[in-house]
């Protein structure tokens, strides 16, 4: 379990949050196109602009699975023992 150990140990010297570096640029670019937004930091506007791709990202990637022709049957045998079809 080396690593859990280095996961936990990294969770209790830096909490919940890592650091993650962006050119300066881009951050003034961010920080002057936030003024006068809800947002009240750098970092919580990059932290929502990232939720928001990595849901579209996994939501894309869902789409894109498609279900053997085994979970099929069983997706509709489910169903009917619970009376929907």
């Amino acid at each position: 379990m080396k690593v859990r150990e280095e996961q936990d140990e990294e969770e209790r010297t830096h909490g919940r949050y890592t650091t993650v570096s962006i050119p300066i640029t881009l951050y003034r670019r961010i920080k002057e196109l936030i003024k006068d937004t809800g947002f009240t930091s750098v970092s919580q506007f990059v932290i929502y602009i990232l939720r928001e791709v990595v849901s579209s990202m996994e939501e894309e990637r869902l789409k894109g699975e498609k279900l053997s022709e085994e979970e099929k049957r069983q997706i509709i045998e489910r169903l009917k023992r619970l009376g929907y079809l």
